[in-house]
């Protein structure tokens, strides 16, 4: 390959994996969301749980997890189901983790 061959496919295999990211971000937007609604319904309807469970063993579901980068078995369900039953909305949840990390970070960098 020439040099000029070269860079455009780096170039190319850079924007490809690029686009990938973007679009397994896309889809782990869509499992945020389902899971929001499963939080949702499981306040109102009280079937949260069952309803998380129902789509991610759907085949749009199962599709959509593994565009996300999840593999859409059945320790993945389970871990859906508990996560909808404890009702902590995923943005709280996602701030809430962030937050956690930071600080242990942050006492991680004192300690040393």
């Amino acid at each position: 390959m020439k040099d000029d061959e070269m860079k455009d496919f780096v170039d190319a295999s850079a924007f490809n994996t690029e686009q990938g990211n973007r679009a397994r971000k896309l889809f782990a937007a869509v499992v945020l969301a389902a899971l929001d609604d499963a939080i949702a319904d499981d306040r109102k309807y009280g079937n949260g749980p069952e309803q998380i469970a129902r789509w991610a063993r759907s085949r749009d579901g199962r599709e959509v997890l593994s565009c996300a980068g999840i593999d859409p078995n059945e320790r993945v369900v389970s871990g859906l189901m508990e996560f909808v039953a404890k009702g902590v909305r995923t943005s709280v949840a996602l701030s809430r983790e962030e937050s956690e990390r930071r600080s242990a970070a942050t006492d991680h960098a004192e300690a040393a």
